[in-house]
């Protein structure tokens, strides 16, 4: 072979493959751009919380359905660690394209971070459950309210880190009820439940999924509820504002977040697939039977909401100079 062909065959080749590698390129782009995730790749879910928490719930409930929808298989990742920073700090950095998500939290996403993420769906705004250890031998709000006014700084409530819907839950009704009791965070909703069984805290602010067997089974005591209005998952637990501490109300909400910068085809994508599972029979039944409420609504929605949310903690935590992470 000549000199000359083969210089002619080894250009051949490369432009071949610059057309090859800039059309793929393209193909990607313009995948991405259109709300498709671009095929065989898995989509991480990061959960910044141990296993068995709320988030960590939820997720694997709606898990199969967005696998279907998305025709991809979802990884769940729990990345616990600094309330859930750690975990929301991993997606932060990861790249705008789809591929990695945040499972999060009021902990997980707050003021100070919340311009790293984009909010998905809102998968659940639900409330808490007031859960006493039985050995403490209260039933009722107002009986808590008394012993704790009688007994300044004896009983210690646990929540799943500092910021926490659980953390902040039980910092609000602290503040209305003018009472003293100390706050114990730990790095789940776990670790905290282990504990109130065990009776080395007595009270827990808790997700209602994590804490409803125990409760039914007697292991736990639950005295009432944190929403304003009867939650439709917890018809038969009372109100904390109806039960002795009027206009009471806190919600632990669960949502997927992606990070800044991602098309918002994509998470139109995404959202509509997290829609569609709340929307089936099967996964609103486990979610109501464990007192998680679907949410669901546009990204828009979630957004207002979220902005809604962080401005009641903000000025509650700022109020009472309640240390934060």
């Amino acid at each position: 072979m000549s000199v000359q062909l083969h210089y002619f065959f080894q250009k051949a080749i490369f432009i071949s493959l610059f057309i090859a590698t800039t059309c793929f390129a393209q193909i990607q782009k313009s995948s991405i751009e259109s709300g498709v995730i671009f095929p065989n790749k898995s989509i991480r879910v990061v959960v910044p919380f141990p296993p068995g928490g709320g988030a960590d719930t939820l997720i694997r409930l709606i898990s199969p359905s967005l696998t279907e929808g998305l025709k991809q298989s979802l990884i769940i990742e729990n990345r616990p660690g600094a309330s859930g920073l750690i975990g929301a700090e991993i997606v932060a950095q990861s790249p705008a394209d789809g591929y990695t998500l945040l499972m999060g939290s009021t902990a997980a996403v707050t003021d100070k971070n919340t311009k790293q993420f984009l909010p998905v769906a809102l998968v659940s705004a639900s409330p808490y459950v007031v859960t006493l250890n039985p050995n403490l031998g209260i039933n009722s709000v107002k009986g808590l309210i008394a012993y704790a006014k009688s007994n300044p700084g004896k009983l210690k409530f646990g929540s799943s880190g500092l910021g926490s819907a659980s953390h902040l839950a039980g910092e609000l009704f602290k503040s209305m009820a003018g009472i003293d009791i100390l706050h114990v965070p730990y790095k789940g909703t776990g670790q905290a439940l282990t504990d109130l069984l065990a009776g080395h805290i007595e009270i827990m602010f808790a997700p209602a999924q994590t804490v409803m067997p125990q409760i039914e089974s007697g292991k736990l005591i639950a005295i009432a509820e944190t929403a304003l209005i009867h939650s439709e998952s917890l018809p038969n637990i009372p109100t904390v504002s109806e039960s002795g501490l009027p206009g009471y109300e806190a919600v632990g909400w669960f949502g997927l977040f992606a990070p800044a910068g991602t098309p918002k085809s994509i998470i139109q994508n995404i959202n509509q697939k997290v829609t569609f599972a709340l929307m089936q029979e099967s996964i609103r039944k486990a979610m109501m039977e464990r007192g998680a409420d679907p949410a669901g609504g546009s990204a828009d929605d979630f957004a207002v909401f979220l902005k809604k949310d962080q401005s009641k903690w903000a000025k509650l935590i700022q109020a009472n100079n309640i240390p934060m992470q």
